[in-house]
């Protein structure tokens, strides 16, 4: 979401008193008119709270990024738990042919041990922990059961440990869900307010919000730190122009950290997914010393984050209706300058 930039009041209401004639006088100084003080032009609040409406989504739809991150990461922790109790279920299967092998072979042979007949008891798992301390079952057999034992109580752990992946993956998912929700209520809040404005004030936020050019006159004074940044630098350069898209990584749209996270993907760097994660991805400096490539983050809580591109320039993702633009480094408080 972005810069927010607020246009300048259109004019100031002016109000003259009424000149009064002295009796008698017909001097013109005494009709000399008085100017009460300008008052804000009536839609600047309007604006105001369609920007904050806008500032309000972005943290949203950051928390949204930093949960659905989570729910991706749970949703593979959870699809590698299962995998490994499916093998583990087979391990165990096999332990338990052969063991049955064994047995079939001793009643075949004259008789089944009692040891090896508790394995088919009704509670298998009452004979694993008595099965040790039997004194009939040999060497072999004994060496099978507690590998049998060992890889049935490693089972139970990987159930218990996916079970509660599976709890906390769907603790995110109503959590992704929820901030969604805030998301498309704050803008349509916005959408709402920016509808009771008149055309020509609508237009002309319009306009500022699409105020984005497709390059700039002189970026070549300041160098990127790596040949990574350049590459960035690069990538970002070519997404100006495409939309905000809440939530969107690319590439036909992006909001402001997926736009990041984007153009150094396209570099061969991976970085996370929010502007938060982003700022802590590398190693911070002076904004005075900041080159192209750099990553700047804004407001204190990290919720906005644009590329720095060199002679007081950023390029981010704005907010819905505006493009990918150029707008200056001191749109909004930087809080942190971050080198990949």
């Amino acid at each position: 979401m972005g810069s927010h930039r607020r246009l300048a009041p259109s004019g100031f209401d002016r109000g003259a008193c009424v000149a009064r004639l002295a009796v008698g006088v017909l001097s013109a100084a005494a009709a000399a008119a008085a100017v009460v003080p300008a008052q804000a032009a009536p839609h600047d609040d309007t604006r105001a709270e369609v920007d904050r409406l806008y500032a309000q989504a972005e943290k949203a739809t950051e928390a949204y990024n930093e949960a659905d991150e989570r729910a991706d990461a749970l949703r593979g922790q959870v699809s590698r738990a299962q995998d490994r109790i499916a093998r583990q279920q087979d391990r165990i299967n096999s332990l338990r042919e052969a063991l049955g092998s064994l047995a079939g072979a001793q009643y075949r042979s004259g008789g089944l041990d009692p040891s090896l007949a508790l394995l088919f008891s009704e509670d298998p798992d009452d004979y694993l922990d008595k099965a040790t301390a039997l004194d009939r079952i040999g060497v072999h057999q004994a060496g099978q059961l507690r590998t049998l034992q060992e890889a049935m109580r490693q089972l139970g752990q990987e159930r218990a440990e996916a079970a509660e992946k599976l709890g906390e993956l769907e603790k995110s998912r109503r959590a992704v869900a929820s901030h969604k929700r805030t998301v498309e209520k704050k803008l349509a809040e916005a959408r709402a307010l920016l509808n009771t404005l008149p055309d020509d004030e609508r237009a002309a936020y319009d306009r500022a919000s699409r105020s984005g050019r497709s390059g700039m006159s002189d970026l070549r004074g300041a160098v990127p730190a790596s040949g990574r940044a350049a590459a960035a630098v690069a990538a970002v350069r070519s997404a100006l122009g495409r939309p905000y898209v809440w939530g969107a990584a690319g590439p036909s749209g992006f909001d402001c950290s997926g736009l990041m996270q984007w153009s150094y993907a396209q570099a061969g760097i991976s970085l996370p997914r929010t502007s938060q994660g982003q700022r802590a991805a590398g190693r911070q400096v002076p904004l005075s010393e900041a080159r192209p490539g750099d990553l700047i983050t804004y407001r204190s809580d990290a919720s906005h984050v644009a590329m720095y591109m060199g002679n007081g320039q950023v390029v981010h993702a704005p907010y819905p209706g505006a493009p990918v633009r150029y707008d200056p480094v001191g749109m909004m408080p930087v809080s942190g300058v971050t080198r990949v």
